[in-house]
């Protein structure tokens, strides 16, 4: 296991929305659990998720994430280590008075901030500002008060979220604690995972503090979701066991012949038995040297796109379990005639991704064919194809892309496979978060690799939400470990296809223990 790259965050996990968050808190406190006893055990939980030295400033804002720091202030003091709280505002909520109270008992020191104050004094810095609720851009004292954590060159430890960064979405509309570690409280949030979020925090840990879960349960997938969907393989097997799978692209503009390469071999390192790659006839032989364990079958094109032959698109799908369309594809006219006619004639899992995607957002009628297609549908758009498909601003959908990725997947009766710094992957009703990616997969073709692996898997699993999000892990795993040889830099789509067999080992030893 020592090849495998760290985990940014635990697995496996459940994570709640904001609202929810706030419901199942609320609901705690109603059932009998005073608000009093939740913030101690959060500022307990803090305190042991960090080996504290001192001298030490906790930054505190005005709401119950500021009680979370003076609950620590007392902890620190009572174990001896230094601690100073810096406050915002003289103001507090009900269960933060309490607490700031006993502070004031035990002596701890306090101020006021004032703007232009520096923290170089301190080993650690504990971020208590701002919570999972905050949304918008933090401004003057609060804005200094996050400068100068950032530039204080302490360990940096923010409490419940990075302050400045959105618990709904991840990003950060105004300045931001970078943290080295973060503890999330009772459950982790969206915001943790999506958008910025992998840039501001370094580390993340939970804290439990005995709230049950309401609402919209979100799993962050990992080795432990896929043990059906990656078991032992008998002996006894050939690879009519494991499926046919059509990977339909290509076109004179966009030929990219490794590419396509790329993704049949993606597919086949997945575990189909056998991926038919489906080209233009004038591109047969610019393919053909790089294919070597795929098979190629030529459709009929007119000046290196493909025509609307519908008995030649049947015959590439014949037989098969699952089909990907759209990579490398281009903007014929023709396209939109072949993809209308695949999504009312085909029956097996169909991945649509790339020009695929464009294809779609022009066709008028999308959205009843997604509703009624024969065939499992899964959408792999990025959030630029998602604002085509759903005629929404991109950033409209930034703020809160969990709940329009849900909303557009149940309405329309497929799986969509968001991609961001973290992939959501939701059929309406399950919600899956996969953190698994890296820097270095922001490089042309690694969405082929995606559309390989997805296609490749669902040629002899089903078509599910964990299926679909085992290889979004798959694949980010395998370029995860590309980057750690090639760096993030320099790394390109064939490095990620080349560690997707490592990728495969890796989640299957991780499945019945701790990555």
């Amino acid at each position: 296991m020592e090849n495998l790259p760290p985990l940014r965050y635990p697995e496996p996990q459940t994570v709640l929305t904001v609202e929810d968050m706030r419901r199942s808190d609320a609901a705690c406190i109603a059932a009998g659990t005073p608000g009093t006893e939740l913030m101690a055990r959060a500022g307990r939980g803090v305190f042991e998720a960090y080996p504290w030295q001192g001298p030490t400033a906790i930054l505190c804002g005005t709401g119950n994430n500021a009680g979370d720091g003076y609950v620590l202030a007392a902890l620190l003091h009572e174990a001896g280590i230094p601690c100073r709280v810096f406050l915002l505002r003289e103001r507090f909520s009900q269960d933060g008075a309490y607490y700031f109270k006993r502070c004031l008992e035990l002596g701890i020191p306090w101020s006021l901030w004032e703007r232009g104050m520096k923290l170089t004094r301190y080993r650690e810095i504990a971020d208590c500002l701002f919570g999972t609720g905050f949304h918008g851009a933090a401004e003057d004292n609060a804005a200094d008060m996050i400068r100068a954590a950032n530039e204080s060159g302490a360990k940096v430890i923010s409490v419940d979220i990075n302050s400045g960064l959105s618990g709904v979405s991840g990003q950060a509309e105004g300045p931001c604690v970078r943290s080295d570690l973060t503890v999330s409280i009772g459950f982790p949030q969206p915001g943790h995972y999506l958008g910025e979020a992998k840039d501001m925090l370094r580390r993340l840990v939970n804290v439990d503090i005995g709230i049950p879960p309401l609402g919209q349960l979100i799993r962050l997938a990992g080795p432990h979701d896929f043990s059906e969907i990656l078991p032992p393989r008998r002996e006894c097997c050939n690879k009519g066991d494991f499926g046919t799978v059509t990977l339909l692209g290509g076109c004179t503009a966009y030929s990219g012949a490794a590419k396509l390469a790329n993704l049949s071999l993606s597919a086949l390192r997945a575990g189909c038995g056998v991926a038919r790659l489906a080209v233009p006839a004038s591109l047969v032989q610019g393919v053909l040297p790089y294919v070597l364990e795929s098979t190629l079958f030529p459709l009929p094109d007119r000046e290196g796109s493909m025509i609307d032959d519908r008995d030649a698109i049947d015959g590439a799908l014949d037989r098969t379990k699952a089909a990907a369309l759209g990579m490398g594809w281009g903007r014929s006219p023709a396209n939109g005639r072949i993809l209308r006619h695949i999504l009312r004639t085909y029956q097996g899992s169909l991945v649509v991704d790339a020009d695929g995607l464009n294809t779609l957002a022009a066709l008028p009628d999308r959205d009843a064919l997604l509703y009624s297609a024969g065939a499992k549908v899964v959408l792999t758009p990025h959030l630029r194809e998602f604002s085509r498909l759903t005629g929404m601003k991109r950033e409209d959908l930034l703020r809160d892309p969990v709940t329009h990725a849900m909303r557009y997947a149940g309405e329309r009766n497929v799986i969509l496979l968001l991609k961001g710094s973290s992939t959501v992957v939701t059929d309406g009703e399950t919600v899956l978060l996969v953190s698994r990616g890296c820097a270095g997969m922001a490089t042309a073709g690694s969405g082929d690799v995606l559309s390989g692996v997805l296609a490749g898997l669902l040629g002899w699993v089903s078509c599910t939400p964990l299926s679909v999000a085992c290889g979004a892990y798959l694949a980010g795993l395998a370029g995860e470990l590309a980057q750690a040889e090639k760096g993030d830099i320099s790394m390109v789509a064939s490095d990620t296809a080349a560690k997707l067999p490592e990728a495969i080992r890796l989640t299957r030893e991780a499945q019945n223990e701790e990555l």
